[in-house]
Protein backbone atom coordinates (compact mmCIF):
# COMPACT_ATOMS: atom_id res chain seq x y z
CA UNK A 1 0.00 0.00 0.00
CA UNK A 2 1.37 3.27 -0.95
CA UNK A 3 1.77 5.64 2.07
CA UNK A 4 2.68 9.08 0.01
CA UNK A 5 0.32 10.74 -2.91
CA UNK A 6 -0.49 7.83 -4.85
CA UNK A 7 1.42 7.53 -8.12
CA UNK A 8 -2.27 5.88 -9.97
CA UNK A 9 -5.69 6.77 -9.82
CA UNK A 10 -7.13 5.84 -5.81
CA UNK A 11 -10.03 3.59 -5.20
CA UNK A 12 -11.62 6.82 -4.13
CA UNK A 13 -11.59 7.84 -7.28
CA UNK A 14 -11.95 4.59 -9.38
CA UNK A 15 -14.92 3.99 -7.36
CA UNK A 16 -17.57 6.31 -8.62
CA UNK A 17 -16.59 8.68 -11.08
CA UNK A 18 -17.01 11.55 -8.71
CA UNK A 19 -14.68 13.70 -6.87
CA UNK A 20 -14.45 11.90 -3.92
CA UNK A 21 -16.55 9.20 -1.77
CA UNK A 22 -17.43 10.24 1.36
CA UNK A 23 -17.26 7.96 4.48
CA UNK A 24 -18.46 8.41 8.02
CA UNK A 25 -16.04 6.35 10.91
CA UNK A 26 -17.51 6.17 14.04
CA UNK A 27 -15.32 4.85 17.07
CA UNK A 28 -14.77 6.20 20.51
CA UNK A 29 -11.11 5.98 20.12
CA UNK A 30 -9.14 8.95 19.15
CA UNK A 31 -5.88 6.82 17.67
CA UNK A 32 -8.34 4.59 16.68
CA UNK A 33 -9.70 7.57 14.55
CA UNK A 34 -6.68 9.57 13.52
CA UNK A 35 -5.28 6.29 11.82
CA UNK A 36 -8.22 5.35 9.60
CA UNK A 37 -8.98 8.72 8.81
CA UNK A 38 -4.97 9.43 7.28
CA UNK A 39 -4.94 5.15 5.47
CA UNK A 40 -8.53 6.17 3.94
CA UNK A 41 -7.63 10.22 2.98
CA UNK A 42 -4.37 8.84 1.45
CA UNK A 43 -6.51 6.60 -0.69
CA UNK A 44 -8.59 9.14 -2.32
CA UNK A 45 -11.37 9.35 0.12
CA UNK A 46 -13.14 12.10 1.82
CA UNK A 47 -13.58 10.83 5.40
CA UNK A 48 -15.80 12.47 8.29
CA UNK A 49 -15.40 11.14 11.58
CA UNK A 50 -17.79 10.83 15.21
CA UNK A 51 -16.62 9.79 18.48
CA UNK A 52 -20.03 8.85 19.59
CA UNK A 53 -23.27 7.64 18.21
CA UNK A 54 -25.21 11.21 18.55
CA UNK A 55 -22.58 13.01 16.46
CA UNK A 56 -23.31 9.96 14.01
CA UNK A 57 -26.52 10.75 13.96
CA UNK A 58 -26.08 14.35 13.72
CA UNK A 59 -23.64 13.80 10.72
CA UNK A 60 -26.01 11.34 9.01
CA UNK A 61 -28.96 13.71 8.80
CA UNK A 62 -27.00 16.76 7.30
CA UNK A 63 -25.32 14.75 4.30
CA UNK A 64 -25.34 11.57 2.06
CA UNK A 65 -22.40 9.69 2.91
CA UNK A 66 -21.71 6.47 0.74
CA UNK A 67 -19.83 4.09 3.38
CA UNK A 68 -19.79 4.08 6.81
CA UNK A 69 -18.12 2.49 9.46
CA UNK A 70 -19.35 1.63 12.72
CA UNK A 71 -17.59 0.13 15.84
CA UNK A 72 -19.90 -1.82 18.18
CA UNK A 73 -18.94 -0.44 21.17
CA UNK A 74 -19.32 3.68 21.88
CA UNK A 75 -19.56 5.63 25.01
CA UNK A 76 -23.44 6.64 24.21
CA UNK A 77 -24.93 4.00 22.60
CA UNK A 78 -24.60 0.59 20.70
CA UNK A 79 -23.27 0.15 16.94
CA UNK A 80 -25.59 -2.41 16.22
CA UNK A 81 -28.27 0.07 17.73
CA UNK A 82 -27.14 3.03 15.47
CA UNK A 83 -26.63 0.48 12.56
CA UNK A 84 -30.57 -0.40 12.94
CA UNK A 85 -31.67 2.89 13.28
CA UNK A 86 -29.71 3.84 9.57
CA UNK A 87 -32.27 1.12 8.50
CA UNK A 88 -35.42 1.90 10.48
CA UNK A 89 -34.82 5.99 8.32
CA UNK A 90 -35.02 3.69 5.05
CA UNK A 91 -30.76 4.63 4.56
CA UNK A 92 -29.29 2.05 2.32
CA UNK A 93 -25.99 3.20 2.83
CA UNK A 94 -23.32 0.32 2.94
CA UNK A 95 -22.26 -0.34 6.54
CA UNK A 96 -19.01 -1.76 8.05
CA UNK A 97 -18.75 -3.26 11.47
CA UNK A 98 -15.98 -3.10 13.57
CA UNK A 99 -15.15 -4.67 17.05
CA UNK A 100 -12.42 -5.24 19.69
CA UNK A 101 -14.56 -8.09 21.52
CA UNK A 102 -16.22 -9.98 18.12
CA UNK A 103 -18.24 -12.88 19.35
CA UNK A 104 -20.37 -15.02 16.60
CA UNK A 105 -23.40 -14.02 17.96
CA UNK A 106 -22.69 -10.29 17.30
CA UNK A 107 -21.20 -10.65 14.12
CA UNK A 108 -24.62 -12.77 12.86
CA UNK A 109 -26.83 -9.71 14.06
CA UNK A 110 -24.54 -7.58 12.58
CA UNK A 111 -25.00 -9.28 9.22
CA UNK A 112 -29.05 -10.09 10.02
CA UNK A 113 -29.39 -5.88 10.46
CA UNK A 114 -27.91 -5.20 6.99
CA UNK A 115 -24.21 -5.02 7.90
CA UNK A 116 -22.51 -5.41 4.68
CA UNK A 117 -18.85 -6.93 6.75
CA UNK A 118 -17.53 -7.49 10.32
CA UNK A 119 -13.78 -6.41 10.75
CA UNK A 120 -12.13 -7.44 14.07
CA UNK A 121 -9.51 -5.14 15.82
CA UNK A 122 -6.70 -4.37 15.75
CA UNK A 123 -7.76 -3.87 12.39
CA UNK A 124 -5.47 -4.71 9.47
CA UNK A 125 -5.18 -1.42 7.18
CA UNK A 126 -4.83 -3.84 3.82
CA UNK A 127 -7.75 -5.95 4.83
CA UNK A 128 -9.42 -2.67 5.69
CA UNK A 129 -8.85 -1.06 2.45
CA UNK A 130 -9.99 -3.82 0.45
CA UNK A 131 -12.89 -4.18 2.80
CA UNK A 132 -13.93 -0.51 2.06
CA UNK A 133 -13.49 -0.79 -2.13
CA UNK A 134 -15.31 -4.18 -2.11
CA UNK A 135 -18.51 -2.60 -0.23
CA UNK A 136 -18.03 0.37 -2.59
CA UNK A 137 -17.87 -1.23 -5.77
CA UNK A 138 -20.82 -3.60 -4.80
CA UNK A 139 -22.98 -0.41 -3.83
CA UNK A 140 -22.03 1.39 -7.26
CA UNK A 141 -23.36 -2.01 -9.27
CA UNK A 142 -26.16 -2.63 -7.16
CA UNK A 143 -27.17 1.33 -7.72
CA UNK A 144 -26.38 0.75 -11.48
CA UNK A 145 -28.61 -2.17 -11.75
CA UNK A 146 -31.79 0.06 -10.28
CA UNK A 147 -30.70 2.54 -12.50
CA UNK A 148 -30.51 0.25 -15.65
CA UNK A 149 -34.19 -0.94 -14.44
CA UNK A 150 -35.55 2.58 -14.00
CA UNK A 151 -34.18 3.09 -17.31
CA UNK A 152 -35.51 0.08 -18.97
CA UNK A 153 -38.61 0.27 -17.87
CA UNK A 154 -37.77 -3.38 -16.65
CA UNK A 155 -40.78 -5.45 -14.97
CA UNK A 156 -38.18 -7.67 -12.54
CA UNK A 157 -36.32 -9.59 -15.28
CA UNK A 158 -33.06 -7.93 -14.51
CA UNK A 159 -33.58 -7.67 -10.36
CA UNK A 160 -30.79 -10.03 -8.64
CA UNK A 161 -28.01 -9.12 -6.26
CA UNK A 162 -25.43 -12.10 -7.67
CA UNK A 163 -22.43 -11.35 -9.14
CA UNK A 164 -23.54 -12.94 -12.40
CA UNK A 165 -26.52 -10.63 -13.04
CA UNK A 166 -24.44 -7.28 -11.90
CA UNK A 167 -21.53 -8.35 -14.36
CA UNK A 168 -24.47 -8.34 -17.20
CA UNK A 169 -25.75 -5.12 -15.77
CA UNK A 170 -21.94 -3.73 -16.13
CA UNK A 171 -21.55 -5.07 -19.80
CA UNK A 172 -25.18 -3.64 -20.79
CA UNK A 173 -24.37 -0.21 -19.58
CA UNK A 174 -20.92 -0.27 -21.52
CA UNK A 175 -22.38 -1.59 -24.64
CA UNK A 176 -24.93 0.75 -24.89
CA UNK A 177 -22.38 3.08 -24.92
CA UNK A 178 -21.21 2.39 -28.07
CA UNK A 179 -22.81 2.04 -31.68
CA UNK A 180 -21.24 -1.36 -32.54
CA UNK A 181 -23.80 -4.65 -33.24
CA UNK A 182 -24.91 -6.28 -29.96
CA UNK A 183 -25.34 -10.35 -29.88
CA UNK A 184 -27.54 -11.31 -27.05
CA UNK A 185 -26.96 -15.16 -26.29
CA UNK A 186 -29.15 -17.11 -23.92
CA UNK A 187 -31.69 -20.10 -22.88
CA UNK A 188 -35.51 -19.05 -23.64
CA UNK A 189 -36.86 -16.84 -20.81
CA UNK A 190 -34.17 -15.38 -19.55
CA UNK A 191 -34.72 -11.51 -20.84
CA UNK A 192 -32.95 -11.02 -24.04
CA UNK A 193 -35.77 -8.76 -25.48
CA UNK A 194 -35.32 -6.54 -22.01
CA UNK A 195 -31.74 -6.55 -22.67
CA UNK A 196 -31.94 -5.37 -26.41
CA UNK A 197 -34.35 -2.59 -24.90
CA UNK A 198 -32.11 -1.68 -22.05
CA UNK A 199 -29.43 -1.04 -24.18
CA UNK A 200 -31.08 1.23 -26.49
CA UNK A 201 -32.30 3.32 -23.64
CA UNK A 202 -28.95 3.61 -22.27
CA UNK A 203 -27.47 4.69 -25.49
CA UNK A 204 -27.45 7.71 -27.40
CA UNK A 205 -29.80 6.80 -29.66
CA UNK A 206 -32.90 6.72 -26.77
CA UNK A 207 -34.58 9.61 -27.96
CA UNK A 208 -34.69 7.33 -31.50
CA UNK A 209 -37.35 4.47 -31.99
CA UNK A 210 -36.98 1.01 -31.03
CA UNK A 211 -37.86 -1.24 -33.88
CA UNK A 212 -38.27 -5.11 -33.23
CA UNK A 213 -38.78 -7.76 -35.96
CA UNK A 214 -38.81 -11.77 -34.62
CA UNK A 215 -37.21 -13.52 -37.33
CA UNK A 216 -39.06 -17.18 -36.75
CA UNK A 217 -42.47 -15.28 -36.37
CA UNK A 218 -42.74 -14.65 -40.35
CA UNK A 219 -42.65 -16.81 -43.42
CA UNK A 220 -39.31 -16.28 -44.96
CA UNK A 221 -41.11 -14.73 -47.84
CA UNK A 222 -42.27 -11.58 -45.70
CA UNK A 223 -38.95 -10.85 -43.75
CA UNK A 224 -37.72 -9.16 -46.63
CA UNK A 225 -40.25 -6.95 -47.20
CA UNK A 226 -40.77 -6.31 -43.59
CA UNK A 227 -36.72 -5.59 -43.01
CA UNK A 228 -36.40 -3.68 -46.62
CA UNK A 229 -39.98 -2.22 -47.03
CA UNK A 230 -41.40 -2.40 -50.16
CA UNK A 231 -43.28 -0.06 -53.54
CA UNK A 232 -46.69 0.07 -54.58
CA UNK A 233 -47.11 -3.36 -56.49
CA UNK A 234 -44.31 -5.42 -55.96
CA UNK A 235 -45.90 -8.24 -54.53
CA UNK A 236 -49.55 -9.38 -54.90
CA UNK A 237 -51.38 -7.19 -51.84
CA UNK A 238 -48.85 -4.25 -51.83
CA UNK A 239 -51.06 -1.22 -52.79
CA UNK A 240 -49.07 1.24 -51.44
CA UNK A 241 -45.26 1.74 -50.47
CA UNK A 242 -44.44 0.74 -47.47
CA UNK A 243 -41.16 1.51 -45.22
CA UNK A 244 -39.35 -1.69 -43.70
CA UNK A 245 -38.00 -2.20 -40.06
CA UNK A 246 -34.42 -0.56 -41.18
CA UNK A 247 -35.96 2.93 -42.58
CA UNK A 248 -38.84 3.31 -39.81
CA UNK A 249 -35.56 2.45 -37.11
CA UNK A 250 -32.80 4.87 -38.78
CA UNK A 251 -31.55 7.02 -35.86
CA UNK A 252 -32.42 4.31 -33.18
CA UNK A 253 -32.12 0.78 -32.60
CA UNK A 254 -33.23 -2.74 -34.45
CA UNK A 255 -33.69 -5.50 -32.61
CA UNK A 256 -33.26 -8.73 -34.42
CA UNK A 257 -34.93 -11.53 -32.12
CA UNK A 258 -34.46 -15.30 -32.88
CA UNK A 259 -32.19 -14.12 -35.69
CA UNK A 260 -30.09 -17.65 -35.43
CA UNK A 261 -33.75 -18.83 -37.18
CA UNK A 262 -33.04 -16.06 -40.53
CA UNK A 263 -33.12 -18.11 -43.68
CA UNK A 264 -30.06 -18.13 -45.01
CA UNK A 265 -30.91 -16.01 -48.48
CA UNK A 266 -31.76 -13.35 -46.02
CA UNK A 267 -28.52 -13.84 -43.96
CA UNK A 268 -26.83 -12.83 -46.99
CA UNK A 269 -29.06 -9.36 -47.91
CA UNK A 270 -28.52 -8.63 -44.02
CA UNK A 271 -24.92 -8.93 -44.01
CA UNK A 272 -25.05 -6.13 -47.06
CA UNK A 273 -27.00 -4.17 -44.87
CA UNK A 274 -24.59 -4.03 -42.24
CA UNK A 275 -21.39 -3.58 -44.30
CA UNK A 276 -22.58 -1.00 -46.75
CA UNK A 277 -25.36 1.10 -44.31
CA UNK A 278 -27.76 1.33 -47.08
CA UNK A 279 -30.92 -1.21 -48.43
CA UNK A 280 -33.82 -0.98 -51.14
CA UNK A 281 -36.67 -1.63 -50.42
CA UNK A 282 -38.91 -4.73 -52.32
CA UNK A 283 -39.94 -3.83 -56.04
CA UNK A 284 -37.62 -0.48 -55.61
CA UNK A 285 -34.05 0.66 -57.31
CA UNK A 286 -33.64 3.96 -55.25
CA UNK A 287 -30.77 2.99 -52.65
CA UNK A 288 -32.01 4.50 -49.64
CA UNK A 289 -28.83 5.00 -46.85
CA UNK A 290 -30.18 3.83 -43.10
CA UNK A 291 -28.09 4.37 -39.81
CA UNK A 292 -30.19 1.59 -37.45
CA UNK A 293 -27.74 0.22 -34.63
CA UNK A 294 -28.44 -3.58 -34.78
CA UNK A 295 -29.14 -5.76 -31.72
CA UNK A 296 -29.64 -9.17 -31.84
CA UNK A 297 -30.53 -11.81 -30.45
CA UNK A 298 -30.99 -15.98 -29.78
CA UNK A 299 -31.24 -19.37 -28.17
CA UNK A 300 -29.33 -21.19 -30.42
CA UNK A 301 -25.62 -22.48 -30.31
CA UNK A 302 -24.40 -19.69 -33.64
CA UNK A 303 -20.47 -21.31 -33.05
CA UNK A 304 -22.28 -24.68 -34.14
CA UNK A 305 -24.66 -23.15 -36.63
CA UNK A 306 -21.50 -22.20 -38.31
CA UNK A 307 -20.00 -25.10 -38.60
CA UNK A 308 -22.76 -26.71 -40.17
CA UNK A 309 -23.54 -24.06 -42.64
CA UNK A 310 -27.04 -23.16 -41.36
CA UNK A 311 -25.52 -19.82 -40.02
CA UNK A 312 -23.42 -17.41 -42.35
CA UNK A 313 -19.72 -17.09 -40.49
CA UNK A 314 -19.52 -13.93 -41.51
CA UNK A 315 -22.69 -12.28 -40.64
CA UNK A 316 -21.80 -14.04 -37.57
CA UNK A 317 -18.89 -12.05 -37.15
CA UNK A 318 -20.80 -8.94 -38.00
CA UNK A 319 -23.17 -9.33 -35.20
CA UNK A 320 -21.03 -10.72 -32.84
CA UNK A 321 -19.05 -7.39 -32.07
CA UNK A 322 -19.73 -6.99 -28.31
CA UNK A 323 -21.71 -10.41 -26.90
CA UNK A 324 -23.84 -10.74 -24.43
CA UNK A 325 -24.50 -13.61 -22.92
CA UNK A 326 -27.51 -13.82 -20.00
CA UNK A 327 -26.71 -16.28 -17.74
CA UNK A 328 -29.69 -18.96 -16.64
CA UNK A 329 -31.49 -18.64 -13.68
CA UNK A 330 -30.04 -21.84 -12.78
CA UNK A 331 -26.72 -20.16 -12.72
CA UNK A 332 -28.35 -17.35 -10.15
CA UNK A 333 -30.20 -19.56 -7.57
CA UNK A 334 -29.36 -16.68 -5.01
CA UNK A 335 -31.69 -14.22 -6.96
CA UNK A 336 -34.17 -16.60 -7.00
CA UNK A 337 -36.44 -15.47 -3.74
CA UNK A 338 -35.71 -11.99 -4.63
CA UNK A 339 -37.09 -12.27 -8.06
CA UNK A 340 -40.57 -14.88 -6.51
CA UNK A 341 -40.83 -11.80 -3.83
CA UNK A 342 -41.11 -9.15 -6.53
CA UNK A 343 -43.40 -11.37 -8.58
CA UNK A 344 -45.83 -12.19 -5.89
CA UNK A 345 -46.25 -8.61 -5.27
CA UNK A 346 -46.97 -7.83 -9.16
CA UNK A 347 -48.85 -10.78 -9.39
CA UNK A 348 -51.03 -10.29 -5.98
CA UNK A 349 -51.92 -6.70 -6.99
CA UNK A 350 -52.86 -7.90 -10.89
CA UNK A 351 -54.91 -10.76 -9.32
CA UNK A 352 -56.46 -9.02 -6.33
CA UNK A 353 -55.02 -11.18 -3.35
CA UNK A 354 -53.59 -8.90 -1.15
CA UNK A 355 -51.17 -10.20 2.15
CA UNK A 356 -50.19 -13.43 0.27
CA UNK A 357 -46.87 -14.15 1.28
CA UNK A 358 -44.08 -17.03 0.67
CA UNK A 359 -43.43 -19.48 3.42
CA UNK A 360 -39.67 -19.61 3.97
CA UNK A 361 -39.78 -23.64 3.09
CA UNK A 362 -42.11 -22.34 -0.03
CA UNK A 363 -39.36 -20.19 -1.40
CA UNK A 364 -36.35 -22.95 -0.92
CA UNK A 365 -38.53 -25.36 -3.02
CA UNK A 366 -38.41 -22.54 -5.70
CA UNK A 367 -34.93 -22.21 -5.14
CA UNK A 368 -34.18 -26.22 -5.61
CA UNK A 369 -36.07 -25.65 -8.80
CA UNK A 370 -33.75 -25.80 -11.95
CA UNK A 371 -36.63 -23.50 -13.98
CA UNK A 372 -35.47 -24.46 -17.38
CA UNK A 373 -38.28 -21.83 -18.60
CA UNK A 374 -35.52 -19.35 -16.70
CA UNK A 375 -36.76 -16.21 -15.19
CA UNK A 376 -40.70 -16.01 -17.39
CA UNK A 377 -41.08 -19.03 -16.24
CA UNK A 378 -40.33 -18.74 -12.55
CA UNK A 379 -42.76 -15.47 -12.91
CA UNK A 380 -45.62 -17.71 -14.62
CA UNK A 381 -45.12 -19.95 -11.80
CA UNK A 382 -45.61 -17.30 -9.31
CA UNK A 383 -48.79 -16.08 -11.06
CA UNK A 384 -50.22 -19.42 -10.61
CA UNK A 385 -49.25 -19.57 -7.09
CA UNK A 386 -51.21 -16.54 -6.47
CA UNK A 387 -54.07 -17.68 -8.27
CA UNK A 388 -54.47 -21.17 -6.95
CA UNK A 389 -53.47 -21.26 -3.03
CA UNK A 390 -56.46 -21.22 -1.44
CA UNK A 391 -55.07 -19.49 1.21
CA UNK A 392 -52.87 -16.01 2.26
CA UNK A 393 -49.55 -18.42 2.75
CA UNK A 394 -47.98 -19.51 -0.34
CA UNK A 395 -46.32 -22.76 1.62
CA UNK A 396 -43.30 -25.96 -0.21
CA UNK A 397 -46.24 -28.15 -0.62
CA UNK A 398 -48.28 -25.11 -2.92
CA UNK A 399 -45.28 -24.68 -4.97
CA UNK A 400 -44.47 -28.51 -5.56
CA UNK A 401 -48.04 -29.25 -6.53
CA UNK A 402 -47.77 -26.14 -9.08
CA UNK A 403 -44.49 -27.12 -10.65
CA UNK A 404 -44.64 -29.02 -14.42
CA UNK A 405 -46.37 -32.46 -14.51
CA UNK A 406 -48.38 -31.42 -11.08
CA UNK A 407 -46.79 -33.12 -8.78
CA UNK A 408 -42.85 -31.31 -7.26
CA UNK A 409 -39.49 -32.80 -7.50
CA UNK A 410 -40.33 -35.55 -5.13
CA UNK A 411 -42.11 -37.01 -7.97
CA UNK A 412 -41.38 -40.63 -9.09
CA UNK A 413 -41.94 -40.01 -12.77
CA UNK A 414 -38.68 -38.17 -13.48
CA UNK A 415 -39.45 -37.65 -16.97
CA UNK A 416 -41.37 -34.71 -18.44
CA UNK A 417 -41.31 -34.15 -21.82
CA UNK A 418 -39.61 -31.06 -23.78
CA UNK A 419 -37.14 -31.07 -20.44
CA UNK A 420 -33.38 -31.57 -21.25
CA UNK A 421 -31.75 -34.72 -20.07
CA UNK A 422 -28.90 -32.93 -17.97
CA UNK A 423 -31.83 -31.04 -16.25
CA UNK A 424 -33.71 -34.06 -14.90
CA UNK A 425 -30.88 -35.34 -13.66
CA UNK A 426 -29.94 -32.07 -11.73
CA UNK A 427 -33.39 -31.63 -10.57
CA UNK A 428 -33.10 -35.25 -9.29
CA UNK A 429 -29.13 -35.26 -7.70
CA UNK A 430 -30.63 -31.91 -5.92
CA UNK A 431 -33.41 -33.89 -4.52
CA UNK A 432 -31.24 -37.04 -3.42
CA UNK A 433 -29.27 -34.29 -1.50
CA UNK A 434 -31.70 -32.22 -0.26
CA UNK A 435 -33.44 -35.40 1.46
CA UNK A 436 -30.52 -36.63 2.48
CA UNK A 437 -29.28 -33.33 4.28
CA UNK A 438 -33.11 -33.46 5.85
CA UNK A 439 -32.40 -36.81 7.15
CA UNK A 440 -28.78 -35.71 8.85
CA UNK A 441 -30.26 -32.85 10.00
CA UNK A 442 -28.09 -31.12 8.00
CA UNK A 443 -25.09 -32.05 9.20
CA UNK A 444 -22.38 -32.26 5.57
CA UNK A 445 -20.04 -35.19 7.36
CA UNK A 446 -22.74 -37.56 8.32
CA UNK A 447 -24.71 -37.18 4.96
CA UNK A 448 -21.58 -38.02 3.25
CA UNK A 449 -21.25 -40.72 5.05
CA UNK A 450 -24.98 -41.93 4.85
CA UNK A 451 -24.43 -41.40 0.64
CA UNK A 452 -21.02 -43.39 0.29
CA UNK A 453 -19.49 -39.82 -0.84
CA UNK A 454 -15.95 -38.29 0.17
CA UNK A 455 -16.94 -35.27 2.14
CA UNK A 456 -15.28 -33.16 -0.66
CA UNK A 457 -17.19 -34.42 -3.17
CA UNK A 458 -20.74 -33.65 -1.55
CA UNK A 459 -19.39 -30.47 -0.97
CA UNK A 460 -18.67 -29.28 -4.19
CA UNK A 461 -21.90 -31.00 -5.36
CA UNK A 462 -24.22 -29.60 -2.88
CA UNK A 463 -22.64 -25.97 -4.26
CA UNK A 464 -22.90 -26.55 -7.82
CA UNK A 465 -26.60 -27.36 -6.78
CA UNK A 466 -27.19 -24.38 -4.40
CA UNK A 467 -27.56 -26.48 -1.45
CA UNK A 468 -25.67 -26.14 1.84
CA UNK A 469 -25.68 -27.98 5.24
CA UNK A 470 -24.88 -26.83 8.71
CA UNK A 471 -20.97 -26.99 9.47
CA UNK A 472 -19.81 -29.92 10.79
CA UNK A 473 -20.06 -30.88 14.07
CA UNK A 474 -16.40 -30.75 16.25
CA UNK A 475 -16.14 -33.97 18.01
CA UNK A 476 -16.73 -35.64 14.30
CA UNK A 477 -14.02 -37.69 13.19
Amino acid sequence: MSKGAPSSPSRGYDYSGMARAQLLVVDDEPSILTTLQKALTLEGYAVDVAGGVKVAEDKLKKRTYELCLFDVMLPDGDGLELLQRVRAGNSDVPVIMMSGHATIDTAVRATRLGALNFLEKPLNTDALLIAVETALRLERAEQEARELRAASGATGELIGESAAILRLVEQIQRAAKSNASVLVTGERGTGKELVARAIHQLSPRAKGPLEKLNCAALPSELIESELFGHEAGAFTGATKQRRGKFERASGGTLFLDEVGDMPLAMQAKLLRVLQEREIERVGGSETLKVDARVVAATNRDLVKACETDAFRADLYDRLNVVPLAIPPLRARRDDIPLLARHFLSLASKANDRPGIRFEDDAVAALAAYSFPGNVRELRNLVERLVILTPDDVVRADDVEQCLPGGVGPKATGLFRPGVPFRVLVEEAERQILHDALTHHGGQMAATARGLDLERSHLYKKAKALGLRGKEDDKDEG
